[in-house]
């Protein structure tokens, strides 16, 4: 898609709204509608897909953080994350628009173990997944990384650095993760816009490389 529009204009993207700017064209105008794709941010617990979600939307997140209580203590692991204090227990929800002819539409993925029921109805319908691993618990990615090479659903993997945590490079992280060589594999901080959008025009990239004509 004109190499994806062009990087999105060299990661200006289209200008955020609010309620004192102005529609764009493809708002007034439904014979100008862009193209809708939907992308799911999976992920291990506490590996950062609401912090990029939040980080990238335009449009006020739709969040379902739930404070932890006690009675999470057996099975939520916050080893590697003891400041962690909320959990997603849906799904996290935003909206990017690179071009007047490309929109995304961002579904976070909950990490958790019983929460993996509602993967199969999150990722219907979508193009691609960002799976965020985190270095400190890089086994914690293997779910996403098995569930999304069993359904054939394109993906790439970005590794989202921590304050504190050890720097890897990307080949390194390929090869501890056994990730195919056609998967890019990507270095990124979740909280940078910028870096989370280089990220999702990856994905975008590669799923158009790896879809039949």
């Amino acid at each position: 898609m004109d190499s994806v529009v062009s990087d999105a204009a060299a990661y200006g993207v289209s200008p955020l709204l609010d309620d004192e700017e102005q529609p764009r064209a493809w708002q007034l105008d439904r014979t100008r509608a862009p193209v809708a794709t939907k992308i799911v941010v999976a992920g291990g617990f506490g590996a950062g897909k609401t912090t990029m979600v939040g980080a990238v939307s335009e449009i006020q997140p739709l969040q379902t953080e739930a404070l932890m209580t006690e009675a999470s203590e057996d099975t939520d692991d916050l080893t590697g994350t003891p400041e962690k204090t909320t959990t997603t227990v849906a799904m996290d929800y935003g909206r990017l628009t690179l071009d007047d002819d490309l929109v995304l539409y961002l579904f976070g993925t909950p990490g958790q173990q019983r929460f993996w029921f509602m993967w199969d109805d999150l990722v219907r319908g979508a193009i691609g997944a960002v799976v965020l691993a985190d270095t400190r618990r890089l086994k914690d990615c293997f779910p996403a990384l098995d569930y999304f090479e069993s359904c054939g659903l394109p993906y790439v993997v970005a590794v989202n650095h921590f304050v504190g945590s050890e720097r890897f490079d990307p080949e390194d992280v390929r090869e501890a993760l056994t990730i195919p060589a056609h998967i890019p594999v990507m270095i990124m901080d979740a909280r940078r816009r910028i870096s989370a959008i280089e990220t999702l025009l990856a994905l975008v990239a590669h799923a158009l490389d790896v879809t039949p004509e």
